[in-house]
């Protein structure tokens, strides 16, 4: 991997690292969605870059992603809850069935190969992205109760899903919990609370089972790299903070129209790459 690198190399993985992790704490904080939906493209390509195995390159990305997850989410959810966007009734008990989601994700996740995963991830932005283009922000929402068979399948399927895609989780909950009925602003900090639990989870299964597989990539546990985790955490904290108290001054509607114009651009990437493989 980065010892076959030359020095000019490795700068230019510094350099991408910091710059990407700009961008996707601010928008981890922005779009509370944990920065996966950026950061698991942009880790793919830097670790092909650095010549980790073809067969693990993208399930490195993913477990990388959720090890940075966390304290973004955590930074996140601290910031919306200043503007009381953080609705904790939802995560504890819509929280449980993520959970559940999430290792049995996990497990689907690391029996497919890479290209499966690219397909996959691709897939599965694009029609969210087609959701966010298209949806209308209601006015005067008001919130309904979200019953115990809704939390369960929702919750886990937003679990299971988010395991494949190294994500927090908010790309599904957010408009689950617009469909509720709940504010784009109260939608966004709940899917951030509940993006800490799934990055947890995610980064500890990821973690176990790259040790399992022995992989040879130094510095690393299992399927997460240390020295990008490193690298990413603090810029993508300050900027998870800052991108959390910009989201409150912007307009509901137009928030949810770039949210949809970004998904849409990494989706046709990824799914125009996946047929490189």
């Amino acid at each position: 991997m980065i010892e076959n690198l030359d020095l000019n190399q490795i700068i230019f993985l510094l350099v991408a690292m910091s710059a990407s992790a700009i961008i996707v704490g601010f928008m981890a904080g922005f779009f509370g969605i944990g920065g996966g939906l950026i950061m698991v493209p942009i880790l793919f390509y830097l670790f092909s870059f650095a010549g980790v195995e073809h067969t693990y390159v993208m399930h490195m990305a993913l477990g990388t992603s959720f090890s940075i997850i966390i304290p973004n989410s955590i930074i996140s959810t601290m910031t919306h809850m200043k503007f009381k966007a953080v609705d904790f009734s939802i995560v504890r008990t819509f929280g449980a069935f993520v959970m559940i989601g999430v290792v049995l994700g996990t497990i689907f996740a690391i029996s497919l190969k890479t290209s499966g995963l690219v397909l996959f991830f691709s897939i599965m932005t694009m029609i969210f992205a087609i959701y966010f283009l298209t949806e209308k922000e209601k006015i005067n929402p008001a919130p309904r109760k979200i019953n115990l068979i809704y939390r369960v399948i929702f919750g886990f399927l937003s679990g299971f899903l988010s395991a494949p895609m190294g994500i927090g989780g908010g790309v599904f909950n957010t408009p689950i919990f617009k469909i509720f009925g709940y504010p784009i602003n109260v939608a966004i900090g709940t899917s951030a609370a509940i993006g800490f639990l799934i990055a947890l989870i995610g980064a500890t299964g990821f973690a176990i089972s790259g040790t399992y597989f022995n992989i040879n990539v130094p510095l690393s546990l299992g399927f997460i790299n240390i020295p990008t985790f490193l690298i990413f955490i603090p810029i993508t904290t300050f900027m998870a903070k800052i991108g959390a108290e910009t989201v409150h001054k912007f307009n509901k509607r137009l928030i949810g129209r770039i949210f949809g114009t970004y998904l849409f651009i990494v989706a046709c990437k990824l799914f125009y790459d996946y047929f490189s493989f």
